[in-house]
């Protein structure tokens, strides 16, 4: 069935005047005639059975309906020109559209991914942050890195690490003490974790401690929040050591407690059952399944800083 789509010469017209609210000057940009400009935006009008435009003396104006289908068609040829760079871009190698929870792929992954470029430098790795889960068939994700228990409709899943987070602070917060105990911790702010709303309660918890404000504090949605506002003595966050190493070696951040809060979930990589037999995702698993055990083993006896 034929589309109901007017053409796309007319659009790009359109969103040209529309912009510069203007027929001259969207003729200019176009490397248009201004007659040819008037004639696509009028065939559009037509096409529409809508008035885009007011003409007066002083030149053109947008309509109420105008100005609304100006954003629409802005922001869809915003999205086909980014399609069509990402096709042109693409062309001849091999991509990777890595979905990624934003402060592992910065803390953890990022710093380790020239390692990869440098064993295949044919695939193209690109990062884009997501922090919850999504229908891969709506996207064009290759695959996820994400931190949940590693069940996900149609998807291959690669376990690579758990979290274990620690109570963290500034220095300033520890008042002079090597560390502070879980009540010490409880009578301070309590920094929350947007996509970790218990994970107060449950390390209280595995302390055999009910805590009745354990819930209570401001909620950040990223690790890298939890670090900047711990760091400017907002109060204690529970943050995996792994995701702040270079501020516990800088001691910007200190740990308040040495309870670690052991938890079911843990990071997994996961692949579209459609997507598993691609060589370039392949070679990506086994490469990131290495550097997450290696890490592990490294990191699993080693005292935190």
């Amino acid at each position: 069935m034929r589309r109901k789509i007017p053409s796309t010469t007319a659009l790009i017209c359109f969103e040209a005047a529309a912009r510069h609210e203007s027929y001259t000057k969207a003729a200019l940009e176009l490397a248009l005639t201004q007659g040819a400009v008037c004639r696509q935006i009028a065939a559009l009008e037509a096409f529409l059975n809508v008035e885009l435009f007011r003409r007066s003396r002083r030149g053109v104006q947008l309509t109420e309906a105008g100005l609304s289908y100006s954003r629409q068609v802005s922001t869809q040829l915003d999205a086909v020109e980014r399609d069509t760079l990402s096709v042109m871009r693409q062309q001849g190698a091999n991509v990777i559209e890595l979905a990624v929870v934003p402060t592992f792929g910065t803390q953890w992954l990022l710093p380790r991914l020239k390692d990869f470029q440098q064993r295949h430098p044919e695939v193209t790795v690109n990062l884009t942050n997501r922090t919850r889960p999504f229908l891969f068939a709506d996207t064009a994700f290759d695959a996820a890195i994400y931190f949940g228990d590693g069940d996900w409709s149609g998807t291959e899943s690669h376990r690579l690490m758990s979290e274990n987070p620690l109570p963290v602070c500034s220095p300033s917060l520890l008042q002079g003490q090597l560390e502070l105990s879980a009540k010490q911790i409880a009578e301070r702010p309590l920094l929350q974790q947007t996509t970790r709303p218990y994970a107060w309660r449950q390390w209280f918890s595995s302390l055999e401690l009910n805590i009745e404000r354990d819930m209570t504090g401001p909620r950040y949605e990223l690790f890298s929040m939890l670090a900047q506002a711990a760091m400017h003595d907002m109060g204690i966050a529970l943050i995996p050591p792994f995701l702040i190493q270079q501020e516990l070696q800088q001691g910007r951040l200190v740990v308040a407690n040495r309870h670690a809060l052991s938890s079911t979930k843990a990071y997994y990589l996961m692949i579209p059952e459609r997507k598993v037999a691609s060589a370039s995702l392949r070679a990506f698993r086994d490469w990131l399944a290495e550097q997450a055990r290696i890490y592990v083993e490294t990191h699993s006896s080693k005292p935190t800083s």
